[in-house]
């Protein structure tokens, strides 16, 4: 269970990984409305020390590790509900109205897989610091 959370987290990295690149290419950190930088940098830095914290529990075996890597998928798991919440309102600019947000041009097959991959790795890593097996 906890290599197979890992795997799930390292995909759904990828994916996230992906779409900051979309979001950053269309000038995300200039625009006025939509998904901003700070809470793009708080999803995406939570995550990243939850995976690293994982990696460290692979290793280690401690549940406090497990644990602590479970509550902060929990706080990126919310992050990126509010970040979806943003994309699918389509809010704009607020000094331009007109004009588009970064993450428009987000694939919605990407925005589907990433979200489901990070259920699935927060659903995966609960069952392991659980300690439930499959």
């Amino acid at each position: 269970m906890e290599w197979a959370a890992l795997v799930a987290w390292v995909l759904t990295a990828l994916g996230g990984g992906g779409l900051a690149y979309l979001w950053a290419h269309g000038s995300g950190a200039a625009q006025a409305g939509g998904i901003r930088l700070p809470r793009l940098l708080l999803h995406a830095g939570l995550a990243v020390g939850g995976l690293a914290i994982w990696i460290v529990f692979l290793v280690d075996g401690s549940s406090v590790l497990a644990w602590t890597a479970v509550v902060l998928l929990v706080a990126v798991a919310l992050i990126g509900l509010s970040m979806a919440v943003i994309w699918l309102r389509g809010e704009a600019a607020a000094t331009a109205p007109t004009e588009l947000p970064a993450e428009a041009s987000f694939p919605l097959p990407v925005v589907l897989a990433h979200g489901a991959l990070g259920a699935t790795t927060l659903l995966l890593s609960l069952l392991a610091a659980l300690g439930i097996g499959v």
